[in-house]
């Protein structure tokens, strides 16, 4: 605060204010009081002396009344003019409440510059100091306001200019980067963060070499320092590499007050241009150099300016040596007038230049002959400014089209010497030639239609060739002739002039619309053909009835030594029953059942053999089904012998009989233990097989799909080829005699081909056999359901249930009939089909059926189906000992439908029976 204002406040506290001069001395301190408000009225600013809470004027210097814009204010409380606003007002109020100084800073009013003028906006910077008593109670404010409008409108006008700076560098497309002397980032603009991808408080603050890692100890940071020392502006172009970027920047570094700022633009895409024009160029310049010609360039007068290095390697002649006249020694004199005019001609027209002339060639100076063709380069206007064009080598084009000339010449000497020779074959060839043309008509045929055929060529010209052919072959050939593209074999009869026909093999061709055959006489090979046919039918017939004959034999054999055994025991017990003596009867018994038991064993083996034995096909798991076996393998093995399994993982299931399939593997372990006297190694092995193109089916010797493997090794003996031939057939063995049936192998290949599979044996003499059988995957439910547990042991439950038993054998349907009725079943029976069904179509319960499958009519299946119209959960058991093909399909049992192999087995039959009728 102005000295002034501090005197005045010394006199305020000695005085209070308005106070009269009652004494010499107060009139002497009065006086001196006004001295010094007249010299306050003096100071600039604008100055008044507030009294009390209400801040009453108690003095105001000229200034001051003219903000308030009027005269003798004093006594007036200063809220009441209009320059003071609520603000000014609460200052006021906590100055005089607390005793504190206070300021209000760019307070802005409405001043008139003179008495009558318009009021113009101006700031004001007030003070305030408030003025004490004697006791320290605040009489009064002294109110000083100093006019800052011009400070104001200054710091306007710069942040105005600022701002504008500001939005220009926003609205740039170039980034800009603003450092301090320390090169820390003062601020970027918007395209600068932009290009960054980071945000700006991430950058701002930091140094260049702290923002930009990369730059640290780089040429950048040289050039920036430069910049900033040398106060210089610096432009360069760096590639930037930093936080995941590579990029190329075009950088401007200009010195500014207090630091440096950096403009810069990406220009990757300019760069990539420019390396993009220039490997163009190198392209361009490499290829040049690199095609099989000499190409040059001239100006628009014709001169040459440019070659490239194959016209210099060529001629060793230099631009310079073909404007001092070296194109006379290049050229061969007899082409340089004739390339001379074409090269006037093209100048004068603006035309394709094209001359064909020899170049002599600089290391052996041979002529070589070169094609030269010019193009003229146009400007905007047509007209030629320049002209590129390329010697080629045709040199050895010329030689050849020369030497094919030559050829040509003789080729047509031996034309003629061929047509004649082509005459002098159709003369005498023995075989027909003929040409028919587009309608069938024959249109030339040579003498030998005379000698075979005894048809003269003027009986043959213009005749019908169908007209000819036997009329078996006609529509045939005419077909085959009409659609005939390519080289055709064929074989018709042709008639001969007596009527009688001949076989002909053609070859024919066509050609131009006609066609060209030969054909030779075939009479007497394909009569000869028939014969080895039929004879050939003649010895396949015999071989079959040896086969019959063999096959009948050992069936009769092991057949009459069955019923030898059976037929005897029936003897010895009726003969001990005439003597009444019973100690021996059952062992007869025993003796026969046993004969008979081995004959059904021996059918089963033939009718898997014939693959018409009835199965039970089931979901199968190969592995289970082999480790179930094992202990069994081992002991119809011998201790010198290993049996070793292989179960391959995740093994898919197959579907097949288990029983026989069972059988199957022990037979193949009892070979392969017999193939082995001294001992060795048994490997059963597994393994999932998908056969997926033709190929792999051709190898495998199955059709595509997927397959289960079972194949069973040994290290025995082996096979010869004529052996593994045979190793299928019915009774063939090689082992002794007594020693096998020579059924095993055959029943083990009915069977599998019955289940839709297959059988290899790989075998070689003095390292053993494997043999592999193929049975299809089963798609099916992975965990078919099983039979109810317990079901066959816990006694007889279904006695008492109704069944129907049809049967055209008398003997066999009486024997069943009373063994069901022995169980307590109650049983209806039938002589066949017919009758079956009439006792089905009533109203009679029945529970089970059980019938056979040969029936005489409606067979056994049939019969199901009929009877399945009115009792739809009917039970149906069928009862076969040989199996039609229909049997075998897929598909033919039913649901509720199973079947049992005929001699039936009476326990067999009555489980069966019980575990139906159970799950019903």
């Amino acid at each position: 605060m102005p000295q002034s204002l501090g005197t005045q406040q010394d006199v305020a506290s000695r005085h209070s204010f308005g106070s009269p001069a009652r004494t010499n001395d107060s009139a002497r301190t009065g006086s001196e009081a006004a001295s010094i408000l007249a010299a306050l009225e003096l100071t600039p600013g604008f100055l008044c002396l507030l009294r009390g809470p209400g801040h009453g004027i108690a003095w105001a210097n000229e200034e001051f009344c003219r903000l308030a814009e009027e005269q003798g204010i004093t006594d007036r409380p200063i809220a009441g003019f209009a320059f003071a606003d609520p603000r000014l007002i609460e200052r006021l109020d906590q100055a005089y409440a607390t005793g504190l100084p206070f300021s209000l800073q760019e307070f802005r009013v409405d001043l008139r510059p003179e008495a009558g003028t318009s009021p113009e906006e101006r700031f004001v910077d007030f003070a305030g100091r408030p003025l004490l008593d004697r006791d320290g109670r605040v009489e009064g404010i002294v109110l000083q306001g100093t006019d800052v409008t011009e400070r104001v409108q200054a710091a306007l006008a710069l942040k105005a200019s600022s701002d504008r700076a500001d939005m220009i560098l926003d609205l740039l497309d170039d980034g800009f980067v603003a450092f301090d002397e320390e090169f820390h980032v003062l601020r970027l603009n918007p395209a600068a963060l932009k290009s960054d991808g980071r945000e700006e408080h991430e950058i701002v603050g930091k140094t260049h070499w702290d923002a930009w890692p990369t730059s640290k100890g780089s040429f950048l940071e040289d050039v920036y320092r430069k910049c900033l020392t040398e106060q210089v502006q610096v432009c360069v172009e760096r590639r930037y590499l930093g936080f995941g970027q590579d990029r190329w920047l075009e950088l401007r570094i200009c010195p500014v007050p207090g630091g440096i700022v950096s403009f810069f633009r990406d220009v990757t895409q300019r760069k990539k241009a420019e390396e993009a024009l220039r490997a163009s160029e190198e392209r361009a310049r490499a290829l040049i150099e690199a095609v099989p010609h000499q190409v040059w360039e001239a100006g628009q007068d014709g001169r040459a300016e440019w070659f490239n290095g194959r016209f210099y390697d060529f001629t060793e002649v230099s631009v310079d040596d073909l404007e001092k006249g070296a194109w006379k020694d290049l050229i061969h004199p007899d082409d340089q007038e004739a390339t001379a005019e074409a090269w006037k001609q093209a100048l004068e027209h603006g035309t394709v230049f094209s001359s064909e002339f020899r170049l002599r060639r600089a290391s052996d100076r041979t002529y070589r002959w070169f094609l030269s063709t010019g193009v003229p380069i146009h400007d905007a206007d047509g007209k030629v400014i320049r002209w590129i064009g390329t010697n080629t080598d045709i040199h050895d084009q010329n030689v050849a089209a020369q030497e094919l000339e030559a050829m040509n010449a003789r080729l047509e000497e031996r034309v003629v010497e061929r047509t004649r020779e082509r005459d002098r074959m159709w003369r005498l060839s023995t075989d027909l030639m003929i040409v028919i043309d587009s309608q069938g008509l024959v249109a030339a045929a040579n003498p030998a239609w005379k000698a075979l055929l005894d048809w003269d060529e003027a009986d043959l010209l213009g005749a019908s060739f169908t007209a000819l052919l036997h009329p078996d072959d006609a529509e045939k050939v005419g077909g085959s002739t009409g659609e005939c593209t390519g080289h055709l074999r064929y074989d018709n009869r042709i008639r001969h002039r007596d009527g009688s026909f001949r076989w002909i093999s053609w070859t024919i061709a066509p050609d131009e619309g006609s066609i060209h055959a030969i054909g030779r006489d075939v009479t007497a090979e394909r009569e000869a053909a028939q014969a080895l046919l039929q004879a050939e039918e003649v010895l396949r017939q015999s071989q079959k009835m040896e086969a019959v004959g063999q096959l009948t034999g050992g069936i009769a054999h092991d057949f009459n030594n069955l019923l030898t055994g059976i037929i005897g025991s029936l003897d010895l017990i009726r003969t001990r029953i005439a003597q009444n003596r019973g100690d021996r009867i059952e062992r007869y018994i025993e003796a026969a059942m046993s004969s008979a038991k081995r004959a059904a064993s021996l059918t089963h083996r033939l009718l898997a053999f014939s693959r018409r034995q009835p199965l039970d096909p089931k979901p199968v798991d190969a592995n289970m089904l082999i480790a179930a076996m094992a202990e069994l393998l081992r002991r119809t093995t011998r201790e010198t012998i290993r049996v070793k399994e292989r179960f391959a993982k995740g093994l898919w299931l197959t579907h097949c009989d288990a029983n026989q399939l069972e059988n199957a593997v022990l037979n193949l372990v009892i070979n392969a233990r017999d193939a082995m006297p001294d001992g060795g190694r048994v490997v059963i092995a597994t393994a999932n097989l998908t056969v997926a193109d033709a190929a792999a089916a051709a190898e495998h010797g199955v059709a595509a799909g997927d397959y289960v493997l079972l194949s069973v090794a040994d290290d025995g003996a082996g096979m010869s080829r004529d052996v593994i031939e045979k190793a299928f057939e019915p009774f063939f063995t090689t082992k002794p005699m007594g020693q096998g049936t020579g059924l095993g192998l055959s029943m083990v290949y009915g069977f599998v081909k019955q289940s839709g599979g297959h059988v290899r044996i790989t075998s070689e003499l003095g390292r053993g056999t494997t043999v592999t059988i193929y049975l299809p995957r089963y798609l099916g439910d992975e965990h078919p359901p099983s039979e109810r547990p317990g079901a066959a042991g816990e006694g007889r439950t279904t006695a008492g249930a109704t069944l129907l038993v049809v049967e055209d054998e008398p003997v066999v349907r009486a024997l069943v009939v009373e063994m069901l009725q022995d169980m307590g079943y109650r049983v209806l029976d039938a002589a066949d089909g017919a009758e079956g069904l009439r006792i089905l179509q009533t109203t009679k319960q029945i529970d089970l059926l059980l019938t056979d499958v040969g029936l005489p009519g409606l067979n056994g299946r049939q019969l199901a189906d009929a009877a399945r119209e009115n009792r739809a959960d009917l039970k149906v058991l069928f009862m076969t000992g040989y199996v039609e093909n229909n049997l075998l399909k897929e598909g033919f049992l039913g649901p509720g439908m199973e079947v049992i192999p005929k001699p039936l087995a009476f326990d067999a039959l009555v489980d069966k029976i019980e575990a139906m009728i159970r799950r019903a």
